[in-house]
Formats: C-alpha cells, structure tokens, sequence
C-alpha cells in the first residue's frame, strides 16, 4: 500500500491535489483541512489512504497522519464512506472531530453536509470509546504500539474477520495482557476470543 507521498505540489483544489513524484502525477483527493495547509507550490509530503472500488482506485491524501488516522477510522462506520469522512474533515479540523465524537455533540456532526442524524449517532457510538481512549492516554499512543496494533488488525483482516470485530478484539487483548505484546501474540490471543 502507498503510505506516503513527496514530490512536488503542481496543482491544489479544495478538493484534490497533484503530486508529481519523479515524473509520475498522483492526483489525491483532500479535505478542506488539508488545503488550508499545503503550500501553493513547491515540495511537499501527504499521507495517503488507497480506497479500492469496483470502479475506481481512489488515493486520499491527508497532511498529518492524525488526520488520516481520524479519516480511517471514521470509514470503519458502516454508512460512513470516504466521501462522507472527507466531509466531516473539511468541515472540522481533526482535534474538532474527536471533541465532537467524544463529547457526543450529535447536532454539530449532523449539521456538516452528508451526515444525517442516524448516521452521526453511529459515529458517535461507534468511536466515543476508540477516540477517548486515545485522548485519556489509556491505549497507549507510541508509534510502535501503533504499528503493532495496525500490524495485528491488518492479519486478523486478512484471516477473513470484519474490520470491526477484529479491532474490537485487539481491543480486549491490549486491555488484558497490556501493550508490551508481539504482533503474534496478539493475533493468537484474538483468534482464541471468536
């Protein structure tokens, strides 16, 4: 998957930009939030999130890795696609969307474009406890914590299990057996609890 990309900035939308990295355009799609914070030209860097459709390879490019963060995890709601999570991007800025969430502020959420109120409900339940974790400092925030839980959640996926089920899962292991745990043990222990 691409991570990341640097190259130069030859084009920026409010809702897209293009890198050119050693000849090769990659054209993203971005977030208000994002726009605001790109230079007009020159050198930059987005990490990027590859959604893969029936139709169509779509790269979404974030300036900071909290905001793709926040942009995942707000795709792993059902009904909330990358469009919508954009959306919620470009209307808030990350630490806005995790204030909302957190606090349950369901009229803020539903008055962004796209999110009605059943769908930012579920928002809310769906990732009150996730994002305040991560805002109280309980789920520890170290970067490679954060590669092991992504690495675990990225087996389990593989293995067949759903996005959700699997994150909640690692979920209970790291509360259980604490943060300093391999990839593998982590896997072993999820697979056990289904």
């Amino acid at each position: 998957m691409i991570t990341h990309l640097q190259g130069v900035l030859e084009e920026r939308t409010p809702a897209s930009a293009v890198i050119d990295c050693d000849g090769v355009g990659y054209q993203l799609q971005i977030s208000l939030t994002t726009y605001a914070q790109l230079p007009e030209k020159g050198i930059c860097r987005l990490f990027t999130h590859l959604a893969i459709r029936e139709d169509a390879h779509v790269l979404f490019g974030f300036f900071t890795r909290d905001e793709r963060e926040l942009f995942r995890h707000l795709i792993s709601v059902s009904g909330v696609g990358p469009n919508t999570a954009l959306s919620i991007l470009s209307g808030l800025d990350p630490s806005g969307v995790k204030d909302v969430i957190v606090s349950g502020n369901v009229s803020v959420l539903k008055s962004i474009k796209g999110v009605g109120p059943k769908t930012a409900e579920r928002i809310i339940i769906d990732l009150r406890d996730r994002l305040g974790k991560v805002e109280t400092g309980t789920l520890s925030l170290s970067i490679s914590s954060n590669k092991v839980h992504e690495e675990a959640l990225s087996a389990l996926v593989t293995l067949g299990f759903m996005k959700s089920a699997a994150e909640k899962s690692i979920e209970k292991v790291l509360k259980k057996h604490g943060s300093d745990i391999s990839v593998g043990e982590i896997v072993k222990y999820a697979l056990s609890s289904f």
